[in-house]
Parts: structure tokens; C-alpha cells; sequence
């Protein structure tokens, strides 16, 4: 995060930029953590490095879009480092931000398979380097290791429940609930007392609150309430929470 100092609940969203080819792509070179982007059980060396010849890294400046919307996917889409938001281009060049990712994690890894087009546009809002698997060598490759074509399998279920989580929150918890848990999901442990935690905001209010179905002005009341009972104390880019198990009460409406 930049040093400069800001309140992170009065930015303005995103905008989207042309899709240009983003700078400097190369061999991956075993820069990959292979094994935080698939899970457990974790890949072995000698499957790192095979997945390490297929990647191509490229490196895409903050404000410069990953891919966009209704563009044909032609690889597997992996976010090594930095944050991305995965959104719609709005009327004007402004963003809709729905999920904000933070590498390593996949940013598209289901378009290509299905012979299909990016579903979102993906924006990024640090630096980032992004990894890219073309799928004709990748079904080679899980042609000849069965066992890596199953660790893929165990983590495309993954991303299938976590999205599904989320959605099921945003249909059936209310907007008080919907921000205790993201906090919680987010707090940190404070020394070794259970009851307090920290979260460092990193996201801009905006986009925090388009994740949650709610306004940025919704979400700054609920944030007052939270305060106001003694459950969390927000200072500029950090929210201390002072009483865990009420978050988490609240969290779970």
C-alpha cells in the first residue's frame, strides 16, 4: 500500500482503461508458487516445474486491465501477486467492482475450457504480475500426470464453493451481517488475546461495497454502528476489532 496517506472509504472507483498488451512477457522461471494456487495437497517439484515451461508471466501496471469483458479466452488466467478488481465497464469508463482478488489466486480459470470469453473484466489496481497456462499444452501435460490434472480439479471445486458462499451470503444475509463477516473473514489476531484482531483495509470503500451488494454510503453507517457498539474502532486504513466473538455473531445474522 502507498505511504501517502488517505481514507480508504472516499475513493472513487475504478476506471476502466483500454486493453492494451501488458508489458514484458516471459517464461515463468520457477517465480510460480504453484503450490499456493492449487492447494493442498501441494504439487511436486518435478510438476512445478512443468507447469513453470507452459506459464508465460507478464507484469501489468496499476490501472492497465488484465483482460476485458467479451474478449475470447485463450489461457488460464492465474494472478501471481498485487490486487486485482474483477467487475463491468460502466457507461463513462467506471468500473462495477463485484470481487477484489489478491494474488496468488486465479483470476479466469474456467473461460478457456469452455471455449468461451472473459465473463468480467479484470483491472488492476497495484502493480501485478499475472502467469498465463494455454490450454492445448495444459491437456497435454494433465494427459501425461493424471495426478495434476486431479490437484486442478480439487482446485477449480474450491473457487466453484467459495463463489457459491458468496453468493449465497449477498442472498440471504442482511447488510449488517454481510460486512461482519467480510471483516471477520479479513481480522488478524492481536497478540494472544481471542477477543481482538486488526483488519488493514487495502480496498477503496467503493469497491468494498459493490463485493457486499450495499452503497458506500450504507456501508459507512454500518461501519458508525459498529463503532458505536464497541465492536470495532476504525482509523484510516486499519480497523481494530475490539470484540471478536460479536463480530462473528453478527457475521452470522
Amino acid at each position: 500500500m502507498s505511504s501517502v496517506t488517505a481514507t480508504p472509504i472516499i475513493a472513487r472507483p475504478p476506471r476502466v482503461p483500454q486493453l492494451r498488451d501488458a508489458v514484458r512477457a516471459a517464461p515463468a522461471g520457477g517465480v510460480v508458487r504453484w503450490g499456493d494456487v492449487l492447494g493442498l495437497p501441494a504439487p511436486s517439484r518435478a510438476e512445478c516445474e512443468a507447469l513453470d515451461a507452459l506459464a508465460v508471466v507478464r507484469a501489468v501496471a496499476a490501472g492497465q486491465a488484465v483482460f476485458a469483458h467479451g474478449q475470447s479466452s485463450r489461457t488460464l488466467v492465474v494472478l501471481l501477486s498485487g490486487d486485482v478488481a474483477l467487475g463491468m465497464a460502466m457507461p463513462g469508463g467506471a468500473m462495477r467492482t463485484e470481487r477484489l482478488v489478491h494474488g496468488p489466486a486465479w483470476l479466469d480459470a474456467s473461460s478457456v475450457w469452455l471455449d468461451s470469453s472473459h465473463v468480467l473484466d479484470a483491472v488492476a489496481l497495484t502493480p501485478v504480475r499475472v502467469a498465463e497456462l494455454a490450454r492445448d499444452p495444459l491437456q497435454v501435460l494433465f494427459d501425461q500426470r493424471p495426478s495434476l490434472a486431479q490437484r486442478m480439479l480439487v482446485s477449480l471445486a474450491g473457487e466453484v464453493r467459495r463463489l457459491t458462499m458468496q453468493t449465497h451470503e449477498l442472498m440471504h444475509k442482511d447488510a449488517p451481517a454481510r460486512l461482519a463477516s467480510w471483516l471477520a473473514a479479513r481480522q488478524l489476531p492481536v497478540d494472544a488475546d481471542p477477543n481482538r484482531a486488526v483488519v488493514q483495509l487495502a480496498e477503496r470503500k467503493s469497491d468494498i461495497a459493490s463485493q457486499l451488494g450495499m452503497t458506500p454510503e450504507t456501508m459507512s453507517r454500518l461501519m458508525r454502528t459498529l463503532s458505536d457498539q464497541g465492536v470495532i474502532e476504525v482509523e484510516g486504513y486499519t480497523v481494530r476489532v475490539l470484540d471478536v466473538p460479536a463480530l462473528r455473531r453478527i457475521g452470522a445474522g
